[in-house]
């Protein structure tokens, strides 16, 4: 069983603010002693803490950070201050990513309060640690000696050590504060992780916990013991407690950004989920998603299946989430292109996988602006192009748009998610090769001009026009059952037929063919062009018309011919469909709602089969409803899940599922597994009612 959703919620949002380059301020009434800078004078009456302070004192510097993000088809540019150390005779300074790892312009101010600029080196998100490097030629002296803070072992820490967080709180002059440790392996509860750029810290990182105090600006500053070592890199603020990245990451993470710029680490495409309570005898981790094409799914691993093994080092059974980024360590920490070996279980029958690992690509790309269309655009990774349902890499990923800008206001409008395909006729490969062809179209240009562009949305091919050139100075009523031809268009518009030099031609652009439809057993493709129905006109032009063409299919008797005509790569296309029966609207599809467990379900439609790659939308139902704070939410369902099996007995049908909880009902078990598909994962979910 899952934490509570309302206690994840207030964990999210006070790490949230740690995004802006600092942590979460505490708000505790017991503060830890804060040690200002000793006079030179006066010594510490603590002479260890003394010995810490002159140590590491001189090696802070204050990070101020100018920093660029995608928001409403502009790249904004935002100020934020953060806080690091000094790390080499030569300028390194270690720091967060969520500090530095954006940054456009870098000025540090040292412990004497010189202001020195600074150049990001390289940056991690998934450790969330930057490297930074000062510019010395822009010191006052730029030959004077910089004091170097060293790293000591964090795997020596215990609970209970005295440990001092040094910084510069609200971008103000560097100072210490003074606490405990207070946990070694600290995670945030459920698998709410901080995210940034897409990637989960807490898959890798297990925080130092500590209750020297943490204010807003602290983030990336470091976290010394009594010897004057770093043994922890300061990230963020939860309660009263702060959390650090322990050295020993931070170190190895900081060397390789300094020698190439990047952390390579391997990957395997598996996703790993704690031990289930039901099985108390399992071992290892237990394998929740296998992703598509990767290496883990060429081996044969499988979810469900016991990984006891990695390349002969046992594997930490996973009883608690915080055992989890021990084995993502094994994995990511493999050099890229290692033959591995894993063992483990398959229904309790022992099992073998060879796997050669792969690089690892950052889970998401940085967004570029593209002025002249409003636009904010990413490359797709690996990974991102799996959540989006594409099979390769290709095309420019909108990730935010311009409200009264180009792509906004053209007719349909670009929108969040979509995917650009082609401009004019010429494929789009990648963001930069779009930019290229605009810079190409826009040349010379007084005034902006129209262009053709074909976007992916969902898995429709869509077609647009939009005008691009210098900055210039819903849901449908449920459809009765009837006849049904199973294909997705769009509206020929004047501006299409102009684009695609058919001036004056009325009809609609096919945009899906659903499998196994009428449509698709006549031959019809995505992007043909039809503009007959029997011999009448689609008298489809306007966007208002949207709904013309499949009204007149819905007038024809199921079962009954209807001949279509049009064009297919500029060649006369006619074709002869047998119209089928419409399939049920969402809105008549039959549903169950489950009283015990605090949830609704209900029947799949074929669309919602399709976009989840089922054969049928026999294959699951899909969950419609979840009773906040009921023994569903508890464990982790969620509204929009696809509900595959209860207790390893799949679910077909929503007469099945009601069958199956009933029996659930009369033998009470202890828990309850849930088997469910959410976008391209699938997960195991344990429900624990009071009987």
């Amino acid at each position: 069983m899952k934490i509570n959703r309302s206690v994840l919620s207030i964990l999210a949002a006070c790490l949230a603010s740690a995004l802006a380059g600092s942590g979460c301020q505490s708000h505790s009434s017991t503060r830890p002693d804060t040690v200002a800078k000793p006079a030179r004078t006066r010594r510490s009456a603590d002479p260890d803490i003394q010995r810490a302070v002159d140590a590491v004192y001189p090696t802070l510097v204050r990070i101020h950070v100018v920093f660029e993000q995608g928001n409403d088809g502009r790249m904004q540019k935002r100020r934020a201050s953060g806080s690091g150390a000094i790390i080499t005779e030569d300028g390194y300074i270690i720091t967060n990513h969520h500090v530095a790892g954006r940054a456009t312009r870098l000025v540090c101010r040292l412990s004497n309060r010189e202001e020195v600029d600074a150049v990001l080196v390289g940056t991690d998100a998934l450790s969330d640690i930057a490297v930074i490097k000062l510019d010395l030629s822009s010191r006052r002296d730029p030959k004077a000696k910089l004091a170097v803070a060293s790293f000591g072992n964090s795997d020596e820490i215990q609970v209970g050590d005295v440990v001092l967080a040094m910084g510069s709180p609200a971008g103000l002059s560097q100072s210490v504060t003074k606490g405990i440790v207070a946990n070694t392996a600290m995670i945030t509860p459920g698998g709410v992780g901080m995210r940034l750029d897409g990637e989960n810290v807490g898959e890798l990182v297990r925080w130092i916990g500590h209750d020297a105090v943490i204010y807003p600006g602290n983030s990336g500053g470091p976290l010394v013991n009594l010897k004057g070592e770093i043994i922890g890199v300061n990230e963020v603020g939860i309660g009263s407690l702060g959390g650090a990245i322990p050295s020993n990451l931070a170190k190895i993470v900081a060397r390789e950004l300094m020698e190439t710029g990047r952390v390579s680490r391997s990957w395997i495409g598996l996703q790993a989920q704690t031990l289930l309570k039901s099985a108390p005898e399992a071992r290892g981790v237990m394998v929740a998603s296998i992703l598509p094409d990767s290496p883990a799914k060429a081996a044969g691993v499988q979810s469900g299946d016991l990984i006891t093994e990695f390349n002969g080092e046992k594997v930490t059974d996973a009883r608690a989430e915080e055992d989890l980024p021990v084995f993502n360590r094994l994995v990511l920490s493999t050099p890229v292109g290692t033959k591995v070996t894993l063992k483990g279980l398959r229904d309790g029958q022992p099992m073998t996988w060879t796997v050669t690992t792969t690089d690892r690509e950052p889970s998401l790309a940085n967004e570029l602006e593209l002025l002249n269309w409003g636009l904010t655009v990413r490359n797709f990774t690996r990974v991102s192009a799996l959540e989006n349902d594409r099979e390769t890499k290709v095309g420019a990923w909108v990730d935010s748009v311009r409200a009264g800008g180009p792509s906004a206001d053209s007719k349909p409008e670009l929108r969040t998610g979509d995917i650009i395909v082609r401009f004019g006729e010429r494929p789009v490969e990648n963001v930069q090769q779009l930019a290229e062809y605009t810079t190409e179209f826009t040349k010379g240009l007084t005034e902006p001009k129209p262009v053709l562009v074909t976007f992916a949305r969902s898995r429709e091919e869509l077609a647009t026009v939009v005008k691009i050139g210098p900055e210039p100075d819903d849901s449908k009523p449920a459809r009765p059952a009837k006849a049904w031809l199973g294909l997705q268009s769009q509206v020929l518009t004047r501006e299409l037929s102009t684009a695609l030099e058919l001036e004056g031609k009325r009809g609609v652009r096919v945009t899906q063919i659903l499998p196994d439809s009428p449509a698709e057993q006549a031959g019809l493709k995505t992007g043909d062009l039809l503009f007959k129905l029997d011999g009448q006109v689609i008298a489809a032009s306007t966007l208002a018309d949207q709904d013309l063409f499949a009204n007149m299919i819905r007038d024809y008797k199921v079962g009954s011919e209807a001949v279509l005509e049009g064009l297919r790569a500029g060649q006369p296309l006619k074709v002869t469909a047998k119209l089928g029966t419409q399939p049920k609207p969402n809105s008549d599809l039959e549903t169950y709602k489950d009283e015990r467990f605090e949830f609704t379900a209900r029947e799949l439609s074929l669309n919602e089969a399709v976009t989840a790659r089922l054969k049928s939308p026999e294959d699951g139902v899909r969950i419609a409803t979840v009773q906040s704070a009921g023994w569903a939410a508890l464990a982790g369902v969620a509204g929009g899940d696809i509900l595959l099996a209860v207790d390893g007995k799949p679910v077909k049908s929503i007469a099945q599922l009601k069958q199956t909880m009933k029996a659930m009902a009369e033998q009470k078990p202890r828990r309850v597994v849930f088997f469910v598909k959410r976008g391209i994962y699938t997960e195991y979910f344990e429900l624990e009612p009071k009987w």
